[in-house]
Parts: C-alpha cells; structure tokens; sequence
C-alpha cells in the first residue's frame, strides 16, 4: 500500500541553530538565562544573517541532466553547511560557519541518486548526504581542501512510506522521511515505529540509519539496529539491497555494514523497518532520592528486572533542577510504561515499589491514560518532559549570551558508571574553571538502560571565552573523551562519531576492524568523494 507525498511545512526553520526560528528564546530570555552562568557577556549576540557570509558562486555546474536536482541559493547553502551541535551554533554566530558547500542537490528517486554520485566521481565533487541536519557532531559538514567543490546530498524529497505490510507489521520507507511526516503515513494502519530520539521532529529515518541512532526509549528496541529487517544503499560501486527476512545466520549481515557508516560507504536510500501497534495504556511517575548512588543502585534492578519500562530517567540534582523536576537537591527517577494491549498501571506500581525499597519517595499519584488521552504522569514527569523538548532552544540561547552549553554521551558497563560520573564531574569542571575562572555546571542523567550497564548523558554549562567559544568546548570535550577512555566508556552511544569524534572513535575501534573498514571504503567508494572525513581517512 503506498503513502501519500508529505506536504511541506509552512513553518521557518532556523538556518543557523535548533529547529523552528518563531521558538528561538528573544534578547530578554537569552539574557536572563546568561544571568545565571557567571562570566557570560552583558548582552545577547545578534541573530547571524545569511547575507553577513558572503556566500560566494559555486566552483563547480552540474550537467544539464542533472541540473533540475540542484541548486545553488546562498540561504539553502548556507542552511547545510553544518548541523546543530555547539560548535556550529557558536560558529555561525561568529560569522565563521566553514566550508558552505557549493551545490545542495535533491533527488527523488534512486536513479537519480546514482547518477549525482557518478556525475560527483567524475569531477571529484565531495559528497556530503543530509537528511534533517540535526549531527550534533560534525556529520554532515566538510572539512579540508582535498576537494575543489562540496555539494550537499539532501534526500527529503525521498520521503514517503511505499508499502505498508500489516501482517508482517512493517513498512518499506524512503530514507528522507522526516520523523513526524513517517508516523503521520503510519497512523492510519494503526501502527507505529516508536523510534522517537530528541531531534524527531527534525531527522529522518536514513539519519537513523546512518548513525545507529538511539531514540527516547530507555529499555528494550531502542537503537535502529533493532528495527531494521533490509536496506537499500546506493553506492559508486553499485546498489545494495539486502533481503528481507525476520532473521537470518547466513555470514555477516550485509545491513550491519551500512548501520552506522555514516554516509561514508554508500547512501541509503529505503529501508523496511519492523513496526508495532500504536499504545492505548500509559502510566507514569517521578520518584525522588535523596542520595544519587541510591537511585543508581535502584534504576540497576529495575533495568534487570522483567518489567521493561519505555522510560527509566535518572536525573541528577543538578539536571533535575534545570528541568524544574525538582528543586531540594533530590535526584529524580522519571519512569513510564506503555502497552498496546493491557493497562500498565501494576507494572508502573512494582517499578514505584522498587524505587522505594533502595530509598525512593514518591507521595503522588501516578499518571494514566488510555485510548484518546493525552499522556498521563506527575508535575515532576510534566516539567521534565517540557524541558527535554526545550532544551535544544535555551542552548542556542546560552550560546548567543557566550556561554558553553552542550552536551556529550556515552555507555559503560554497572561496576564503571558510579566512578565515571564522578570523574567526568570532576575532571570537566576542573577544566572549565582553569580556562575561564568561572565555575562551571556538570550535571548528569541516565537516558537509557541496560541489563549490564547505562548511558549517562551529561550536561556542561560555563562561560565560554569571547570570541573563541567554540574552541573553549574543544578543550573540554577532549578532556572527557580522556576520561571515557580511561574508564573503557564508549565515545557515543547515540550521537554517532562524524568528524568531532574521530579522535575517541579511532582509539576505541579495534585496528583488524578499522583495516577491514578502510577496505570496504576503497572498494564501495575508490574515488574517496562520499562524506570524507567521517569514520575513516
């Protein structure tokens, strides 16, 4: 069954920061909020223009052939020469966003994919795929001058779910639907992907694809590995297309390959994905603790028990404070249950009772919804939950009062996290108030569990250095990457490696792996054009 071509928004996004240009904080709210992190500058930084860059003409025409595919405006360019990490809001602010690639091309279809690569090969052209833009870590920028031209491979005009197998409860989708258009082509079939990461509303499903994203989930199917059943990649070399089938032992899986390559091997282009049934039962609570390492002990058993929660946050002090889910110094457990077909209160009731039993209180009452309702949960899970969708806008908002204000992720191992927390905690702190004689703010949470481990996910606020901000986050970023090193944490566990985290990923990956890698390289893109700079050299 076919899906309908989405229609295009009628709202601006921002070319410059996080998502919508009507929801950037105003001068006011940006300099109340730099009031807060001391050392910030008296007043807001301007909101950059695209016209201050003086984009100049591309270096390089597509044929005529092509040419209906490719444009060339300033704005769009401008729009994808970067994603929206840190480093590239306080770039753009700073009238210094890098290399604008000189074409953003739009196929529609695979064909047209092949032949931009092959037109590309022949002149040399670097190709960058993009889906929503929302790489927090350089993934869809070029960097360097190996190659005269860059052009920007957006693929949303790929966009619409092409077969819908209910029985099978998967879909066959184009790799540049964006989030909310594929649940939109979903609901009516009353199923769902349930992939739901903070930037839904601005990635695509080949973004996911592409970087093992992980979504907002906390246990079971959350990272996309878990939900592909075939892809279809376009490379130099030839297109691939793996069967589709529920499971399978013959060799290695021809989609791992491509899971997480990043655009380096080849451009996805669709993909069945496995479904579920839309959820008609919700319930959720907020537990608070008086002591952090009670609640770590607490979220351990509940990730080791049988009871599956869709969501199991663990906010500490600080980041609970900064989400308005509490303000006594308590840590705060936000948990949450779904089901398609049974109530889930009792499952949310054992989760709350074991949360008490390693020193959780919680005087409320839980939240519930059924078919038709909205979410249910507490004013605590309510604030969290506005907060975590906001965030992304007061960061850009820090960003133009000159302040540090990003965040980095990572996943170990039980016997590691308690020590790797303190030591992030410690040592990034130490190593903001050196650079800036400032202190600064490092808060944490637990976004994601496992039987055997966690994902912590930390938040930096401080005041930036004037003018060099960006190098500022440099700096600390390259002390965390050596505290996840040391500890045998991973350098990402959701926010894929791009160019920012080369040097952890290159340190983390065993050398046998990175030489089969650069081989596949070579043989799916010898003229080395397809996103350089990413995974390998």
């Amino acid at each position: 069954m076919a899906g309908t071509t989405p229609q295009p928004q009628s709202r601006t996004r921002s070319w410059w920061g996080w998502g919508w240009t009507d929801a950037h904080p105003d001068d006011a709210e940006c300099a109340a909020m730099g009031a807060l992190v001391p050392g910030t500058l008296a007043r807001p930084l301007p909101v950059p223009r695209v016209g201050d860059l003086r984009i100049g003409s591309p270096s390089v025409e597509p044929p005529r052939s092509l040419a209906h595919l490719v444009g060339a405006d300033p704005g769009d360019r401008a729009a994808h020469a970067m994603g929206k990490a840190y480093r590239d809001v306080v770039r753009a602010l700073r009238g210094r966003p890098g290399r604008i690639p000189d074409l953003v091309a739009r196929p529609t279809d695979d064909r047209e994919v092949a032949d931009l690569l092959e037109w590309a090969g022949e002149l040399q052209v670097a190709v960058v795929p993009y889906g929503g833009g929302s790489s927090v870590c350089g993934g869809v920028e070029y960097r360097g001058d190996a190659h005269g031209a860059v052009m920007s491979l957006d693929l949303t005009a790929m966009g619409r779910v092409l077969e819908v197998d209910t029985e099978g409860r998967a879909a066959r989708i184009q790799a540049g639907a964006l989030g909310p258009s594929l649940e939109d082509q979903l609901r009516p079939h009353g199923l769902t992907l349930r992939h739901f990461p903070q930037s839904f509303e601005f990635s695509t499903l080949g973004g996911w694809l592409a970087t093992r994203a992980g979504g907002h989930y906390a246990t079971g199917r959350t990272h996309m590995d878990d939900f592909v059943q075939s892809m279809r990649v376009v490379t130099p070399a030839g297109t691939s297309s793996s069967w589709r089938l529920p499971a399978s032992g013959a060799g290695p899986s021809p989609d791992r390959l491509f899971l997480g390559s990043e655009g380096t091997l080849g451009v996805i282009t669709e993909a069945w994905v496995r479904l579920q049934e839309r959820p008609r039962h919700k319930a959720s609570a907020a537990v608070a603790f008086a002591r952090f390492d009670d609640a770590l002990r607490a979220v351990r058993t509940l990730a080791q028990s049988d009871l599956s929660p869709a969501n199991c946050r663990l906010l500490d002090a600080g980041e609970a404070a900064l989400s308005g889910a509490a303000h006594d110094g308590s840590a705060v457990l936000v948990l949450g249950f779904e089901s398609a077909d049974e109530p889930v209160t009792a499952r949310l009731e054992r989760a709350v009772d074991v949360a008490r039993s390693h020193g959780g209180r919680y005087g409320g009452t839980s939240g519930t919804s059924a078919a038709g309702e909205g979410p249910g949960g507490d004013a605590a899970v309510s604030a969290w939950r506005s907060a975590f969708l906001r965030m992304p806008y007061l960061r850009d908002g820090l960003a133009r009062m000159g302040a540090v204000a990003e965040t980095f992720e990572t996943a170990a191992t039980w016997d590691r996290i308690p020590g790797l927390i303190d030591a992030v905690r410690t040592e990034v702190g130490a190593a903001a108030l050196k650079a800036t004689g400032h202190p600064a703010t490092v808060n944490c949470r637990l976004t994601h569990v496992y039987p055997d481990g966690a994902a912590p996910y930390f938040t930096v606020l401080a005041a930036g250095r004037d003018g060099a901000e960006d190098a500022l986050w440099d700096e600390l970023k390259a002390v965390s990457v050596e505290v996840l090193h040391r500890y045998g944490a991973t350098v990402t566990h959701h926010h894929a490696v791009g160019r920012d985290h080369r040097p952890g990923y290159d340190r983390q990956r065993p050398e046998p792996f990175a030489l089969a890698l650069r081989a596949a390289k070579g043989a799916l893109d010898p003229r080395g054009i397809l996103n350089p700079g990413v995974l390998v050299d």
